[in-house]
């Protein structure tokens, strides 16, 4: 691969799930188009959904707005969300008793990997995606 496809942005105001997503669909459409990569519409479709899980997750518990960074290396899809709360996300087992809170025990069931890294200001959580293929039932670190 010449170059890495990616893109981040910072995402706050009244819709930034929303435009979360709406940036995500703009990348990958850009990777297949631009960049020649083939993404599987398992990936596609999985990739929105880490998305949608991990901004939405930014703004319930961090104050402020939160970057959001894409990119594409090798054979993943790599999702990265930054916000500005230092406290580590856990992902709950599973327990299909417990209402809500189930968005990273999905993120982990369909992505390869998924990592938690404490920063000066805040936090950055990191998901990889398989370009083809199915889920990887990640590990969190």
């Amino acid at each position: 691969m010449d170059r890495t496809p990616e893109l981040s942005a910072v995402l706050g105001g009244d819709e930034p799930i929303a435009a979360a997503r709406d940036l995500a669909r703009r990348f990958l459409a850009q990777v297949q188009s631009v960049h020649g990569i083939s993404v599987s519409s398992w990936a596609g479709g999985t990739a929105l959904l880490v998305v949608s899980e991990l901004v939405t997750n930014a703004f319930k518990y961090a104050p402020g707005p939160c970057a959001l960074g894409l990119r594409v290396t090798d054979d993943v899809i790599e999702v990265g969300v930054w916000d500005g709360e230092s406290t580590l996300p856990v992902a709950h087992p599973a327990d299909p008793g417990r209402i809500g809170q189930h968005g990273l025990e999905i993120v982990k069931s369909v992505c390869r990997s998924l990592e938690f890294r404490p920063g000066l200001e805040g936090k950055h959580v990191i998901a990889t995606i398989n370009l083809v293929g199915s889920s990887g039932d990640a590990s969190a670190t």
